[in-house]
């Protein structure tokens, strides 16, 4: 940790670039979590894995070369088309990689501890993907909710500014708030309101925040869900599902960010 400070302080502008295009990287490959996982998780026939087989185009099966694999350059050269079939590829990917290398850079310039940093990285590449298929499918995968539960309780049994206590009761009481509200909503109104999987995302945000952010965490979550409704209700008003993990990974982010900076000042 000390040389990744000491970096950042005799390199101000080179390490937040370096950042950015590490941020890119990640993103690359978190995009292909976010296309992968959810038929790994319904188990669609002849679905992939996240490393098997190698990139390709869904339309035509060309095997991507090396020089097409380039985050955000290759999708700006090849002009978003497919190279042998010319088939759109989606803006998604490319949009994923350029707000992962943003997202990066702009932390790195701007994050005072550079633990914090790292940290706050591991958390975007676990709530980036669930953002992206919880948009998409409505869903929110045991396989990368569980994993962040666990490690925001380790982080906090290594890193004790927040304590590892505040941390497990965070995961209790974030899964049974929304638990409770979701049975609340149900034997109210007959309808379910909220997935299993809003629950389970809330608790590893309890446990990367602690317990006593998640009355601010769910204020954050809950309003900008509000605004992120209107938005697309005038948008599209036919067919329109809303999912509620988007805005629970933005207010952990936000959340997150801010205890950070209270930690150091």
């Amino acid at each position: 940790m000390n040389t990744f400070a000491l970096m950042r302080d005799t390199w101000p502008v080179g390490f937040p670039a370096m950042s950015a295009i590490l941020g890119s990287i990640v993103g690359s490959f978190l995009g292909v979590v976010a296309e992968r996982v959810p038929g790994m998780v319904m188990e669609e026939e002849g679905s992939s894995n996240l490393l098997f087989p190698a990139s390709h185009c869904p339309v035509c099966q060309h095997t991507l070369a090396a020089w097409e694999n380039i985050p955000l350059v290759s999708w700006l050269v090849l002009r978003g088309r497919c190279r042998s079939c010319h088939t759109a590829i989606p803006l998604r990917i490319f949009l994923i990689e350029l707000f992962s290398a943003l997202f990066f850079g702009i932390t790195a310039w701007c994050m005072p501890d550079v633990q914090a940093l790292f940290s706050l990285w591991l958390l975007a590449a676990f709530l980036l993907p669930l953002t992206m298929i919880d948009w998409r499918y409505q869903l929110l995968p045991d396989c990368l909710t569980q994993p962040l539960l666990w490690a925001g309780l380790l982080l906090h049994a290594f890193d004790h500014r927040l304590p590892l206590r505040d941390a497990l009761f965070g995961a209790v009481a974030g899964y049974l708030s929304l638990w409770l509200l979701y049975w609340a909503f149900r034997l109210t109104t007959g309808r379910e309101g909220l997935g299993y999987g809003d629950f389970k995302l809330l608790a590893a945000l309890g446990a990367w925040c602690g317990w006593q952010s998640l009355p601010v965490l769910e204020l954050v979550a809950a309003l900008s869900g509000i605004v992120g409704y209107f938005t697309l209700f005038n948008l599209n008003k036919n067919n329109l599902t809303i999912s509620f993990g988007p805005y629970l990974s933005f207010a952990g982010i936000v959340v997150f960010i801010s205890q950070q900076f209270a930690f150091i000042f």
